[in-house]
């Protein structure tokens, strides 16, 4: 990596929960001030996540070190035992670190706190950043009752004497176009060993990972956009937030509840572009 990296990724919902709260009984995470719709960057990772396992099945150097049910420990001691060391003696850390970043895509993508009482392998800070994503506008959520046509056990059939019925709830927002930034370090890139090749994954998953993400809680949500700004320098040529500023998000004459992503005009100012800075189009 000898280039930095700064872009803007567009994706919507529509119908459906795109990241529920679960602290606010599963409800799609607000801004409880402006009512803005929220995603955090850990949602939008372990999708990246799950893109990566699916396409390279959990392989070197693209296996995956947070995922569903993983113990960590068992993780980090796979580094120990490759090396020929003992993960419960002191002393015996040096090189597990790099190792677990040859091994591990997520790793030296996005870093990690390895720093545990057994098999500690240190701390990673990534070379691949990403903020929360928030809607464009405001967001209402819809709480939907829904029926189940069935009982969980004999005993609940047995007091609704047949009427095997479950009654539930459900959280949608209509419609969110949602706008997250990501920042990409060639110098951590350089310590963590994340390359042109991983790149690439990367960008295929962000226009991907949708595609194989599908739940009817999480209603159609598709990446509609990403423009990715390359400095000519690995230090980079102009501050992330005014590049940021360059992309133009506006409602269409007459729009007044958007419903689609052809409600909004999206545009990018190329003739404010700095010296140095070139524009790519990832999705």
């Amino acid at each position: 990596m000898k280039n930095r990296y700064d872009f803007v990724y567009l994706f919507d919902v529509k119908d459906g929960n795109p990241n529920g709260d679960p602290d606010a009984g599963n409800l799609p995470r607000l801004d409880p001030e402006s009512g803005h719709g929220l995603v955090t960057d850990v949602c939008l990772k372990r999708k990246i996540r799950n893109f990566v396992s699916l396409t390279k099945g959990g392989q070197p150097p693209y296996d995956i070190y947070v995922q569903e049910k993983a113990v960590l420990t068992n993780q980090q001691t796979k580094a120990y035992v490759a090396l020929g060391k003992d993960p419960k003696k002191e002393g015996e850390a040096e090189g597990v670190r790099d190792w677990m970043c040859k091994n591990f895509y997520d790793i030296r993508t996005f870093g990690a706190v390895m720093s545990l009482k057994e098999a500690n392998c240190g701390q990673v800070r990534g070379a691949v950043q990403l903020a929360f994503a928030r809607s464009e506008d405001p967001v209402i959520s819809s709480e939907h009752a829904i029926t189940r046509m069935a009982v969980a056990t004999q005993k609940e059939a047995d007091a609704q004497k047949g009427d095997n019925r479950t009654m539930g709830r459900k959280f949608t927002i209509p419609y969110g176009l949602y706008r997250a930034h990501g920042f990409i370090n060639p110098f951590l890139a350089e310590q963590t060993g994340f390359s042109e090749d991983d790149l690439g994954l990367l960008k295929a998953a962000l226009a991907q990972m949708f595609e194989h993400d599908r739940s009817a809680a999480r209603g159609l949500m598709s990446a509609q956009k990403c423009y990715a700004f390359k400095h000519a320098t690995a230090l980079g040529n102009a501050p992330a937030h005014k590049l940021f500023d360059l992309v133009k998000i506006t409602k269409k004459p007459g729009i007044e509840a958007p419903r689609s992503f052809s409600d909004y005009e999206v545009t990018l100012d190329t003739a404010a572009l700095p010296a140095g800075v070139t524009v790519e189009e990832w999705v």
